[in-house]
């Protein structure tokens, strides 16, 4: 049937055929560098006196406020993408922080944070049985690379607890967080009609602002916080210069450099170079609030390195149609040389 694919034959798959791979490169890592900066800030306001769940509402709603003017500009993405956009924000917004956090309540962090990023094994799964899509070995060991280094990082064994609700939500966040990379994929390769990038993270912003504003009631927020300072390993910084941090870099920043790299790598490869978040995250940790890195936290980030160098040059062969007309050479080949 005329659509469908083989598996294993030569070709440029995807991450192949996509132009523009060493800027995706580069706003992959860009990206995880943004996303990691974000705990680095969040962890003075929550020490100063803010829930966590509030920092997070604040993060999702001040940057849906900073995009808001994209999404004016492309509010035609609502008669004709309406379910992506629902699902962005539900899934790769709201879905990934809500899990996350509230799994951070059962579980220790590293636990929750080694279980979140399974999700570039899950992409992989997503994309070799669902999609139907072929995946190098290469592809493969990477990944298993990247988690294996990441349990060094983030010292799984330290902590380990067997709760079962909290292991589902971070199981959930890693879920969503497939859902991210799948969904920022989506139209990538439909040309002029692709969806714009911009405006499909402008309204999951906004979607997600509404779902975590249920559950984060921010009405009960102790406001006066954001109008003091905070400690920063010793220094004094305005609350407020944390919180712009958040929105602006760990968040609009991170978000549109994440989804742009996914449009021009691919959704297996980008969720293991965002394995770096994880590194870097503990790197800034070490270096803005003195939370100095053992040895087999430096050992697992150079693993995760690994992981995500091996997995970003991998390039995955492209499915030929099925019932597509061979190449002369291909069926000379097939009966012989001519006599």
């Amino acid at each position: 049937m005329a659509g469908r694919t083989e598996p294993g034959k030569r070709g440029s798959g995807p991450g192949r055929g996509k132009p523009g791979r060493g800027i995706g490169l580069g706003l992959a890592l860009l990206s995880a560098i943004a996303f990691g900066g974000s705990g680095v800030a969040a962890k003075p306001l929550i020490e100063a006196g803010l829930d966590p769940l509030h920092v997070v509402w604040l993060r999702v709603a001040g940057a849906a406020l900073v995009m808001l003017p994209v999404a004016w500009r492309h509010r035609g993405l609502l008669r004709s993408r309406p379910a992506l956009l629902a699902g962005f924000g539900l899934l790769a917004v709201a879905g990934v922080q809500a899990c996350y956090f509230a799994a951070l309540s059962r579980i220790p962090v590293g636990v929750a944070l080694l279980i979140e990023y399974l999700a570039p094994a899950l992409v992989l799964g997503w994309v070799r049985f669902v999609q139907r899509r072929p995946v190098t070995r290469a592809a493969a060991l990477g990944v298993v690379l990247a988690v294996g280094g990441l349990a060094c990082v983030v010292e799984v064994w330290a902590g380990l607890s067997f709760d079962a609700v909290g292991l589902l939500l971070a199981l959930g966040a890693a879920c969503c967080q497939v859902g991210y990379f799948v969904l920022s994929d989506q139209g990538s390769d439909a040309g002029a009609d692709a969806p714009d990038p911009l405006g499909v993270i402008a309204y999951g912003l906004l979607v997600g602002t509404a779902v975590l504003t249920v559950v984060a009631r921010p009405w009960g927020m102790d406001w006066s916080v954001l109008a003091g300072d905070a400690d920063l390993d010793g220094s004094t910084v305005p609350a407020w210069a944390l919180l712009a941090w958040i929105v602006l870099v760990a968040t609009v920043v991170a978000y549109v450099t994440g989804v742009l790299s996914v449009r021009r790598l691919s959704p297996q490869v980008a969720g293991v170079v965002a394995c770096l978040e994880a590194v870097i995250a503990t790197a800034l940790a070490w270096v803005v609030l003195g939370e100095h890195l053992s040895a087999p936290q430096v050992v697992g980030g150079a693993i995760v390195l690994v992981g995500a160098f091996i997995a970003q040059s991998s390039a995955p062969a492209e499915p030929v149609v099925t019932g597509a007309v061979p190449a002369p050479e291909t069926e000379l080949s097939r009966r012989g040389s001519p006599s």
